[in-house]
């Protein structure tokens, strides 16, 4: 079984990153696991917590751990991510030399109630996870744009398109795990 750890970046009950994840969730073929991590819980990273590592720190690096792949949902905030998700990646590259996103193959999709589709927070978080030596799907990029009125009132992708375009990405993402198991 692959566990695929799935990252929201928005920290809102409900959001609308959390939506589009549970729905990208549900297109995974059979052999796949989804694990949906918690950052909202986690203290800002402070260098000093490397000394007396808080005990919600560990947890979260070993659920890290445990995984063999992460996608990361997210809005962009400011043109950028937001930094609830900046601090999980922090908590978890640190302290230098424990990076636990390491090798990991990590998926982005960006979302957003503008024509922009989070386009600021995709290339930003990209850099991020250069650095964080995790390979990223290259194509197809994916930015979703208008997402409120893609989904309906139970959360669900309405827009037969959108589910198709979603379903080619985690087929593309499957292989690119596939690529890179170890």
């Amino acid at each position: 079984m692959t566990k695929v750890g799935i990252v929201v970046g928005s920290i809102r009950n409900n959001s609308f990153s959390e939506q589009l994840a549970k729905n990208i969730v549900e297109l995974f073929p059979a052999g796949y696991e989804a694990e949906f991590v918690e950052i909202a819980d986690l203290p800002l990273y402070n260098q000093d917590s490397d000394e007396n590592i808080p005990e919600v720190y560990t947890n979260f690096r070993n659920t890290i751990k445990g995984l063999d792949a992460v996608i990361f949902v997210t809005p962009e905030h400011n043109r950028s991510i937001p930094a609830a998700l900046k601090n999980a990646l922090d908590v978890g590259s640190r302290p230098y030399g424990s990076n636990v996103w390491d090798g990991k193959p990590a998926l982005i999709v960006s979302q957003s109630p503008s024509n922009l589709s989070g386009f600021g927070a995709n290339h930003h978080l990209r850099q991020v996870l250069a650095f964080l030596n995790m390979p990223v799907v290259q194509q197809p990029e994916v930015y979703i744009a208008n997402v409120h009125e893609l989904l309906g009132e139970d959360g669900k992708v309405t827009n037969q398109d959108t589910i198709g375009f979603l379903q080619s990405v985690v087929d593309a993402y499957v292989g690119f795990i596939k690529r890179h198991e170890a």
